[in-house]
C-alpha cells in the first residue's frame, strides 16, 4: 500500500472517530471546518434537516483575506462565522474538526468564533 493510501485511510479513521459524537440539530448546529493549502470554509450544518444554516470562507470575491492559507484569515472566518450565526439566532454549536489536528488555523478558527460568541 502506497503512503497516499496509507494516509487517506488514517485520515478517514480520525473523522469518523469525530464524527461518530457530533450531531447538528437546529438549536445546536454542527460547526463543521474545510482546510485546503490555500484556503479555509467553516459552516453551519443543521443535520435533521441536512441544511447549511450559515457559512464563511477565504476563498470570496470582496477580498476582505488576502490570503486564507494562514492563522490571520482563520480568525477573520471564525469572527465572520459568529457574526453570521448571531444574525440568525444561533449561540450553540458542536465543533466538528474532522479529521484536522486541534492546532494551527483550526484552533484559532474555533477561538475566534468563541471570542464571536459562539459556544461549543
Amino acid at each position: 500500500m502506497d503512503q497516499q493510501k496509507r494516509k487517506k485511510i488514517r485520515q478517514l479513521r480520525r473523522r469518523n472517530h469525530v464524527r461518530r459524537l457530533v450531531r447538528g440539530t437546529a438549536e445546536r448546529p454542527r460547526l463543521t471546518v474545510f482546510r485546503s493549502s490555500k484556503h479555509i470554509y467553516a459552516q453551519l450544518i443543521d443535520d435533521d434537516q441536512g441544511v447549511t444554516l450559515a457559512a464563511a470562507g477565504s476563498a470570496n470575491k470582496k477580498g476582505e483575506v488576502k490570503y486564507g492559507g494562514n492563522v490571520a484569515a482563520a480568525q477573520a472566518i471564525g469572527k465572520r462565522l459568529a457574526e453570521a450565526a448571531k444574525e440568525k439566532g444561533i449561540t450553540l454549536a458542536a465543533f466538528d474538526r474532522g479529521h484536522y489536528r486541534y492546532h494551527g488555523r483550526i484552533k484559532a478558527l474555533a477561538e475566534a468564533a468563541r471570542e464571536g460568541g459562539l459556544q461549543f
